[in-house]
């Protein structure tokens, strides 16, 4: 096992400030917000490109997502996870697709997503606190940035985000107007609370403005969206199936003609330690579910038509080592997998300088080794679907980036 197995720190959490300040709006605003009609300031303007970020945390394993039973030492390098119930979805003659990824399988096949693999971090260490926050912030040590490359990213060109979740990730700060969306297990607020609400908030333009925003989003919320908030967010968090119904959501939100020009999604989950070969165990049961929200979301866009102009990227903030361990899992490692959809990817490809799976080709005999920045699938992605400057990118997004060329992923 590893020396960060400690339960993952809850992601977003506001400042003591901002808590005070939006702290009394918050029982209102979760349960009036919903389905919105975004016409704020810093909307994309219609016929926008759109980008979805998800980020995978705890770390998925590149190689049980994405294995390579074509590298002739796949097969002993592996033992049994390079085992499955049913045999991997091949893509070409090395790499293949994980069996619960049938979805993902077919866009490979109609050309609209890319596998990028042995691909990671600057970040080598092996604690998942300090890998997510090197992965939200863009820098190359943990804590040197305190905001996220994707706010900083929005903040150039002027445009929005939108975080699928009950606070704003770190990937998103940077900038003020990002909004956040989750389904709500509140009873919806009395019209006597809401008017006392009002007549309190009518002195502070910040809280004011919050809660007149919660209503006009309430106002528009369809009944099919209210009535499954509380099936998907159960208990203290979401459930599992809730990726799928949040996929359907950021669907909506982003073919709005001015709606956000990019939204987050998270999936926790993926720091399989223990029984990961198992048909119906973590990896599967979750890549099931990455599969059909990645699923949900294409179905949405491609029926609003704003699918063409989009960009999806999967990413985690490390890989697993690539032996097994003593409980048929894998502890933390260093390379992993990405992967890049939409209508606007050049896809049916995997990207990779592939550097091997025998163990002296590993990273520090362990890993699979990165040969491919993450940097460079993000700076690619945002250069050429956001237009984003090299500039920009080189020295504010990605801070000290210049020798990180971007990966060109998207049709030309």
């Amino acid at each position: 096992m590893n020396d960060d197995d400690r339960p993952l720190p809850e992601r977003g959490v506001p400042s003591p400030s901002r808590r005070r300040l939006f702290g009394a709006a918050a029982a209102v605003t979760g349960s009036l917000a919903a389905w919105p009609t975004l016409t704020l300031a810093g909307a994309a303007s219609a016929g926008a490109n759109r980008l979805v970020l998800v980020i995978l945390r705890g770390g998925l394993d590149g190689l049980g997502a994405a294995p390579a039973p074509g590298d002739a030492d796949f097969a002993a390098a592996r033992g049994p996870l390079g085992q499955y119930p049913t045999p991997p979805l091949r893509v070409d003659a090395t790499f293949s697709l994980h069996p619960s990824l049938v979805e993902l399988h077919a866009m490979v096949g109609q050309r609209e997503a890319a596998i990028v693999h042995a691909v990671g971090l600057p970040y080598r260490e092996r604690s998942h606190f300090d890998a997510q926050q090197v992965l939200e912030s863009g820098g190359t040590r943990p804590y040197e940035l305190s905001t996220g490359w994707l706010g900083r990213a929005l903040a150039a060109i002027g445009s929005k985000g939108l975080a699928l979740n009950t606070t704003v990730p770190l990937v998103l700060r940077g900038r003020a107007d990002i909004d956040t969306w989750a389904p709500s297990v509140l009873p919806d607020p009395s019209a006597d609370l809401v008017a006392r609400l009002e007549r309190m908030y009518a002195g502070d333009p910040a809280l004011a403005t919050a809660l007149e925003r919660a209503r006009q989003l309430r106002a528009d919320t369809p009944m099919s969206t209210q009535d499954s908030a509380p099936a998907a967010m159960a208990g203290n968090g979401p459930r599992q199936g809730a990726f799928v119904t949040l996929s359907h959501r950021a669907a909506e939100f982003l073919a709005q003609p001015n709606g956000p020009q990019a939204a987050v999604l998270e999936i926790g989950g993926w720091d399989t330690h223990a029984n990961q070969a198992n048909p119906n165990g973590p990896l599967a049961v979750g890549l099931r579910q990455l599969d059909l929200g990645l699923a949900a979301l294409r179905s949405g866009l491609v029926a609003a038509g704003a699918w063409p102009r989009t960009a999806v990227v999967v990413v985690s903030e490390f890989g697993r080592e690539v032996a097994v361990n003593g409980t048929l899992g894998t502890d933390h490692g260093t390379g992993g997998v990405a992967f890049v959809l939409g209508g606007a990817v050049q896809g049916g490809r995997v990207v990779a300088d592939w550097p091997g799976l025998a163990k002296s080709q590993r990273y520090e005999g362990r890993d699979l080794r990165i040969t491919t920045d993450l940097r460079a699938v993000l700076k690619g992605v945002l250069g050429d679907h956001l237009r984003i400057a090299s500039r920009s990118l080189d020295t504010e997004v990605f801070p000290d980036s210049a020798k990180v060329r971007p990966l060109q992923l998207l049709r030309g």
